[in-house]
């Protein structure tokens, strides 16, 4: 009678094994299927990018190139001014992810760190700004910086990236208010003021929300194409979403979908660097952050 109760555990714990194993097996299959549906519109992208003009066109399309166009990544520079396109917008997203950093980081400091009269309801107005449309401020907005004489420049593009973002604040000012209260106390014994201890203390301990936000403000920026098109007219300002844009433009009678998928494809690769040099501290500032 002993055996048996001895065994009944293990016997118990191996009918669960079994029962769980179809559930892993279905669970993995799901993986793989939708993975795969996930990377095929990529790999036909790359796919077409390495096609001639005429393969492009062929119904049914091919899943593989006939013959491999490799010149496609070096007409898409003759076509386009693509060198000078990739340039402007790597200033563009590069000077806004530092502005956007600063601005957001000293305002969700000071929201998360200060509790004075009036602190939440300044904290909720500003989370209401997140429910105002783009076209709302779009032509208030075009009108200052018309006057200030900005129009055909980078600066409507960049500076107000320096006035924070209520989505990022709020973002930060979830992690700073994780922070323990004890390093703070510790800095200003050792005689720190607010923004030693924002400077030395609160960034380098909040890397993970400060790369999440970057990747943010770099992808927006990168792939924005309605503000450049609002304010930039010289074809040498122009970003890459907009000379992506040119080429289904009516100059082309038949637009070149193989030099857009070389564009495509090259336009990726930042993005693809930059998260993956930063996805421990992009996926560590999503879990931590509770932003899921």
């Amino acid at each position: 009678m002993s055996t048996v109760r001895a065994l009944s555990p293990r016997t118990n714990g191996t009918k669960r094994r079994r029962k769980a194993e179809p559930v892993k097996i279905f669970s993995f299959i799901t993986l793989v299927v939708t993975t795969f549906l996930m990377l095929l519109p990529l790999f036909f992208m790359v796919s077409t990018s390495l096609k001639s003009k005429r393969e492009m066109l062929k119904f049914p399309p091919t899943f593989l190139p006939e013959s491999w166009q490799w010149s496609n990544y070096t007409e898409i520079f003759d076509t386009l001014q693509f060198g000078t396109l990739y340039k402007n917008s790597l200033i563009i997203a590069g000077f806004s992810v530092v502005g956007t950093l600063i601005s957001s980081a000293l305002v969700a400091y000071g929201f998360a760190r200060f509790r004075g009269t009036g602190n939440q309801v300044w904290f909720i107005l500003l989370l209401s700004t997140m429910m105002l449309p783009y076209p709302a401020i779009m032509i208030p907005q075009f009108v200052l910086f018309s006057q200030m004489n900005w129009i055909d420049t980078f600066l409507p593009l960049i500076v107000p990236a320096f006035f924070g973002s209520a989505y990022n604040i709020f973002l930060l000012r979830q992690f700073f208010s994780t922070l323990p209260e004890e390093l703070f106390d510790a800095g200003r014994i050792d005689g720190c003021g607010e923004i030693r201890m924002w400077a030395t203390i609160a960034i380098p301990l909040s890397k993970p929300a400060l790369a999440t936000v970057a990747i943010f403000a770099f992808i927006y920026n990168w792939n924005d194409l309605l503000t450049p098109v609002l304010y930039l007219s010289s074809s040498d300002k122009f970003t890459l979403p907009v000379g992506m844009a040119s080429l289904t433009s009516s100059r082309f009678r038949i637009p070149p979908w193989h030099l857009l998928m070389v564009a495509s494809v090259l336009a990726m690769v930042p993005i693809v660097t930059l998260f993956a040099v930063a996805q421990k501290q992009f996926v560590e500032g999503i879990v931590l952050t509770g932003i899921k």
